[in-house]
C-alpha cells in the first residue's frame, strides 16, 4: 500500500502531503480544483513520461515521492528489488522518488538511482490505476489469462505446463546442436583426411620438443666434438696431461714414504682419489664423444620427422597438443556421423514425446480454463448489474495459440454495456466511465486472486447516480477490505463509504494559483458531502444521516 504521498512543484501544486489509510481513501473537490493532478503524480511515479509543462511555473524542478508498503506483493517485489541490487533497510517500506527537470528525470528507490523502466516494473507489481489515460494491467491479455488461472486455482497446472515447455526446449536444443555439429559431405572428407594424416604421423605429446633438442645437438656436433677432444687432451691424451702429472706426484710421494711415512700415507690416499676422479671424468667425456659420432642417416631422419610435425602444427595447431586434439575431435564427429541415423531417431522420438507432453498439459489446462470461465463471467455479469449495467453482456473469448509455458490459449474479456451494442474486447472500450465500472466488477470478483495491493479509480462514478451510486460505494468498500483504494469521486454515496476523506481545493494568492489537499475530520466530511449533495439545509441533513453509518456522528 501507499503509506504517504508527497508532491512538490507539480503543475498547480506547490507542496502537498497525504497520509493514506490502509483501506478506502476518497478524494473529492470542485471540478477543476486539481484532483487529476494527484492522479497524474501517481502515474509519474509508475514510470509515465513527464509532459514538458508539468513543472510548476517559476520553479526549476518538481519532485514526487511515496512510501510504499509492499503488502501482498512482497515476495514478487522483494525478488525484483534483489535483482536490481537495491539495499532495503526496512523490508516493510520502500521510498520511491522522482525528480523531474526541464531536461531530465532522476529516479530513486531507497536513494538508489533506477531507470524509468524500473519504476514501471514496480508499478506493475504494486499499483493498478483505472481511469482515462492510466495504464490498466487487467486490460492486457496476458494479465487476463493470469487472473482467470488464479480465479480457477490453476497455478499448479500452469507451473506443470511451464516445466513441460522447458523439457521441450531442452529436447529441441539437443536436436539443433546435434544437426548443427553434424558434418556435411565436404566436411566429412576433410575430417577423414585430417584423421588419416595425423594418425599416419602418430605424433606423441611433446615429441617436437625432443626432436628440436636432438636436432640442435647434432647440428652443432663438430663444435661439441672439438670441445670433447680438447678436454681429453688436457686430462689424459697428451704428454703433460693432468693424469701424467698426477703420476709424477705419486712417484714423489713414494720417495717421501721412505723418509716420512706418517705424512706420506694420507697424501698418497688423497692423490689416488684425485686420480680416480680424473680418470672417471675422462672416461665419461670419451663415451659422450663416441656417442656423438653423427650418423648422417639419423640426422636426415630427424629432419624429416621435424618437417612432418611442423606441417601438422601449421595445418591443425598451432601446438602439437592442438594437433592431437583435432584428431580426437574429428574421430568423435565421424563416429557420430556413422551413428547419426540412430541418434537422430532417438532425438526425434524425444522431441515428439516432449511436444505431446506439452500439448497434453496445455489441453488439460485449456479445458479447466474454459470450465471455470463460464462461472467467472456469470459472477462478473452479476457485479455489473449492481453497478448500473442492467443488460450488460460479459464473456471470456478463447483463441487457440501456440503451445507455450502459459498454455495454448489467448483470451479476451468481451463486454457490451447495452442491448443492441456489439460485444467487443474490453481493451477496445472507449468510455472511461464504462471501463472503470467494469474494472470494479472484475476487481470485486477477482479480489481473492489479484495480488496487486493498490487500486486507483479515477472518477469511477462518471455518468451514474441514484441507487447505482450507492451500490458503487458499497462495492468499493467491500473491495477495500482486501486492497488499498484511492478513488476520485463526485458522488456523495461513494465518498461516505470511505475510511479516509481528502478534499482538494484551489485558491489564488498573490496572483498565483495553488491547489491544496487536506484530510477531513468527521465534521468536515459532513460539510463536504453536503456540498456534493447540493449545499442546501436538506443536503446537510442528508449528509449527516449518510455519515452515521460510517463514523457514528
Amino acid at each position: 500500500m501507499i503509506n504517504r504521498l508527497k508532491i512538490r512543484n507539480l503543475a498547480v501544486i506547490e507542496s502537498l502531503e497525504m497520509e493514506l489509510a490502509q483501506g478506502f481513501n476518497v478524494i473529492t473537490g470542485e471540478t477543476g480544483a486539481g484532483k487529476t493532478v494527484i492522479m497524474q503524480a501517481v502515474s509519474l511515479l509508475l514510470g509515465e513520461r513527464a509532459p514538458k509543462d508539468i513543472i510548476r511555473y517559476g520553479t526549476a524542478n518538481c519532485e514526487i515521492s511515496a512510501e510504499i508498503a509492499p503488502g501482498k506483493a512482497l515476495p514478487e517485489l522483494s525478488k525484483l528489488i534483489a535483482e536490481l541490487g537495491i539495499e532495503a533497510e526496512d523490508e516493510t517500506a520502500l521510498i520511491i522518488r522522482r525528480v523531474i527537470t526541464n531536461s531530465s528525470s532522476r529516479n530513486y528507490i531507497n536513494d538508489t538511482p533506477v531507470s524509468l523502466q524500473t519504476l514501471k516494473s514496480i508499478g506493475d507489481i504494486m499499483i493498478d490505476t483505472h481511469g482515462p489515460h492510466e495504464h490498466q494491467s487487467v486490460l492486457r491479455q496476458d494479465i487476463q489469462l493470469s487472473l482467470l488461472d488464479r480465479y480457477a486455482g490453476l497455478e499448479k497446472d500452469v507451473k506443470f505446463c511451464q516445466a513441460e515447455c522447458l523439457k521441450l526446449k531442452d529436447s529441441a536444443l539437443k536436436k539443433e546442436n546435434f544437426e548443427k555439429n553434424l558434418p556435411d559431405a565436404r566436411e566429412e572428407d576433410f575430417l577423414r583426411h585430417l584423421l588419416a594424416e595425423i594418425n599416419n604421423a602418430a605424433p606423441r605429446e611433446n615429441e617436437d620438443v625432443e626432436l628440436y633438442s636432438r636436432h640442435r645437438l647434432m647440428s652443432n656436433s663438430q663444435a661439441v666434438l672439438q670441445a670433447y677432444s680438447e678436454m681429453m687432451k688436457i686430462l689424459s691424451d697428451s704428454e703433460g696431461g693432468i693424469l701424467e702429472k698426477i703420476y709424477e706426484v705419486n712417484k714423489n710421494i713414494i720417495s717421501l714414504d721412505k723418509i716420512d711415512a706418517e705424512n706420506a700415507s694420507p697424501l698418497m690416499s688423497e692423490t689416488e682419489e684425485i686420480r680416480r676422479k680424473i680418470s672417471s671424468l675422462s672416461d665419461k667425456i670419451r663415451e659422450l664423444s663416441e656417442a656423438l659420432e653423427m650418423d648422417e642417416k639419423d640426422f636426415a631422419s630427424i629432419e624429416e620427422r621435424l618437417g612432418i610435425i611442423t606441417s601438422l602444427k601449421r595445418k591443425y595447431g598451432p601446438d602439437l597438443s592442438n594437433v592431437i586434439k583435432s584428431a580426437e575431435n574429428a574421430e568423435k564427429k565421424l563416429i557420430a556421423l556413422e551413428n547419426c541415423a540412430k541418434t537422430r531417431k532417438e532425438l526425434d522420438d524425444d522431441l515428439k514425446h516432449s511436444q505431446k507432453a506439452l500439448n497434453d498439459a496445455c489441453a488439460n489446462l485449456s479445458a479447466k480454463r474454459k470450465s471455470a470461465s463460464a462461472n467467472f463471467a456469470k459472477k462478473v455479469c452479476s457485479e455489473l448489474k449492481k453497478l448500473g449495467f442492467l443488460k450488460a453482456v460479459f464473456s471470456v473469448n478463447f483463441t487457440a495459440d501456440e503451445a507455450g509455458p502459459n498454455g495454448a490459449d489467448k483470451i479476451d474479456f468481451i463486454f457490451s454495456a447495452n442491448p443492441g451494442e456489439g460485444a467487443k474486447p474490453l481493451r477496445n472500450i472507449a468510455s472511461g466511465g464504462e471501463i472503470s465500472r467494469v474494472m470494479l466488477a472484475l476487481k470485486t470478483v477477482l479480489s481473492e486472486a489479484d495480488s496487486i495491493p493498490v487500486l486507483v479509480f479515477d472518477e469511477i462514478d462518471s455518468n451514474i447516480g441514484g441507487a447505482t451510486a450507492s451500490v458503487v460505494g458499497e462495492e468499493l468498500a467491500k473491495l477495500a477490505k482486501k486492497h488499498q483504494l484511492i478513488c476520485i469521486s463526485h458522488l456523495a454515496q461513494v465518498a461516505s463509504e470511505a475510511e479516509r476523506h481528502f478534499v482538494v481545493e484551489k485558491s489564488v494568492r498573490s496572483e498565483k494559483t495553488f491547489t491544496d489537499i487536506r484530510q477531513l475530520d468527521a465534521k468536515g466530511r459532513v460539510a463536504e458531502i453536503a456540498r456534493m449533495l447540493g449545499g442546501t439545509g436538506a443536503a446537510l441533513r442528508h449528509a449527516t444521516e449518510m455519515m452515521k453509518k460510517q463514523s457514528g456522528i
